[in-house]
């Protein structure tokens, strides 16, 4: 028995998608989550450095677990004012004199 041309089609189509890494796979939800699901799996295809944030943002939320520590201290490092010695100047003001 021979394949059909749209057999082979979808077979060639498959193997493209394994060699990039890549899986089709079937998922069950809600019609209204439908463009959202859709538009997440592209992000998550692309993987870049927002596609890796989406998966840790996504299994932490999943899995339940607290945040890890140093996240804020992640997040400063990135800053693009770091390297920059800014030193924020600020006028002395004495205050004011206070009766006890």
């Amino acid at each position: 028995m021979s394949d059909t041309s749209q057999r082979r089609a979808i077979k060639n189509y498959r193997n493209r998608l394994v060699e990039r890494g890549m899986a089709r796979f079937e998922v069950l939800g809600r019609d209204s989550d439908r463009e959202l699901i859709r538009s997440f799996a592209k992000r998550l295809a692309e993987n870049g450095p927002e596609a890796e944030r989406l998966r840790a943002a996504v299994s932490q939320g999943i899995a339940g677990q607290p945040p890890r520590k140093g996240g804020i201290l992640e997040a400063l490092r990135r800053s693009p004012l770091v390297g920059a010695d800014a030193v924020p100047a600020r006028p002395f003001e004495p205050g004011r004199k206070v009766d006890l």
